[in-house]
């Protein structure tokens, strides 16, 4: 018969505690471990990443910008007055001289308006002549009293002198004499009467004259008027060149001022920009410009900047220089760098996604010894199209992811496989 041994029982207990506890302890010192571990480093594949060297050296500021080329001289041609589009001439991509006909226009009352302007000035004209010819008339007539009175005057001035002879001699009375002396007198003021007469007809005859004139006048440009309102149905080009685009169709009724063509001078092109409103205010006349035609570069300068901002952009003119690319016409699209200014012997490195001028920002540095990029601060100073200047936090060789990082945000380090 088995005897029970209590000790045994006790032991096997007290083991089973220390097992216990040596588990807990275990349990507790692993969850410590495991809690101060720092998450596992993002893989990332090299072959996606942007990364670009730190250079030390002259780095150009430079704004980057879309337009067109557009021809220096171009000009819409307009519809003289409301008009219907008869027949169109010539079609785009035409040589034209000043002089070619475009296209013909038609409209009955600008033909009815020019014979009631040319029957206006007939009119007027006949009344000109007839007013000269009343006029001279009359200054006739007013030359003829002038003339009988003269004519009286020195007839009663010789009988007068006659007079004071016989009276000295006593031939006549004196009454008769003092007689003479008054008609005398009066044919005298007679005279200067009529002579005032003629001077104010003059004067007169002038005025009247010229009011006709004046209504001639105003007739005749009338008619110079609706001439030319004739003259524009047939529509020229006015210069010499290529006609670009013609914006209307035959049978088409348009308005007075409606656009009908444009023509242009294709040998002579400058290039349009549209600049970014916050990148525009470094812009100035006379700064050097590369432009691409996708074909071919062409050197040209900033000849104009529009004061105003459309569409958050603003125009710059750029007079092109040098020989032109194959394919160079008007419309072509192009690409445009305007050169700000030249920083010498500065820090850079290619321009990070999203990164801002004179600002604070995060980068990866990478190590490829051992695969890893860790986030540095850096200070950026001037940006150009491409490029950016480092003020402090990197030095020359080091390699920084330029990529967007936006999605490692929560980690100090990633490895780059």
């Amino acid at each position: 018969m088995d005897i029970a041994n209590p000790m045994l029982k006790i032991r096997k207990q007290r083991r089973t505690r220390l097992i216990g506890a040596a588990v807990a302890v275990t349990v507790a010192v692993l969850a410590v471990v495991v809690s101060r571990l720092a998450p596992a480093l993002p893989q990332v594949e090299r072959a996606s990443l942007w990364i670009d060297t730190v250079q030390s050296g002259d780095m150009l500021r430079e704004v980057n910008a879309t337009g067109t080329l557009v021809p220096r001289e171009s000009r819409w041609l307009a519809a003289a007055t409301s008009a219907q589009i008869e027949r169109i001439l010539v079609w785009p991509g035409t040589q034209v001289e000043p002089d070619t006909v475009l296209m013909q226009l038609s409209n009955p009352e600008v033909e009815d308006s020019l014979r009631n302007a040319q029957a206006q000035v007939a009119a007027a004209e006949a009344d000109v002549a007839a007013k000269q010819a009343e006029l001279t008339s009359q200054l006739l007539d007013t030359r003829s009293a002038l003339s009988k009175a003269s004519s009286d005057y020195a007839s009663a001035k010789v009988k007068a002198d006659a007079d004071t002879k016989a009276v000295q001699a006593k031939v006549i009375p004196r009454v008769q004499y003092e007689q003479g002396q008054i008609a005398l007198t009066q044919l005298q003021a007679l005279e200067q009467i009529e002579k005032q007469r003629v001077d104010a007809f003059a004067a007169t005859m002038k005025a009247q004259m010229d009011a006709v004139r004046a209504k001639l006048q105003q007739q005749r440009s009338n008619l110079q008027l609706r001439q030319r309102q004739a003259e524009a149905l047939n529509v020229k080009a006015g210069i010499h060149g290529v006609l670009q685009e013609v914006a209307v169709q035959e049978g088409a009724q348009v308005a007075s001022g409606a656009n009908l063509a444009r023509v242009a001078r294709p040998e002579v092109l400058i290039a349009r920009l549209q600049v970014p409103e916050v990148q525009a205010k470094d812009v100035a006349i006379g700064m050097q410009v590369g432009v691409d035609t996708h074909n071919g570069l062409i050197d040209g300068k900033v000849e104009r900047i529009d004061p105003a901002v459309r569409n958050g952009s603003v125009q710059v003119d750029v007079a092109l220089s040098g020989s032109m690319p194959a394919g160079v016409r008007p419309d072509l699209s192009v690409d445009g760098r305007i050169r700000i200014a030249r920083l010498d012997k500065v820090l850079s490195v290619g321009r990070p996604a999203l990164a801002r001028p004179e600002s604070d920002i995060g980068l990866f540095r990478f190590d490829p010894s051992s695969g890893t990029a860790t986030r540095v601060p850096v200070r950026v100073g001037a940006a150009s199209v491409d490029r950016i200047q480092i003020m402090h936090g990197l030095k020359p060789g080091d390699q920084v992811i330029l990529s967007d990082s936006s999605q490692w945000d929560k980690y100090n380090a990633i490895r780059v496989r």
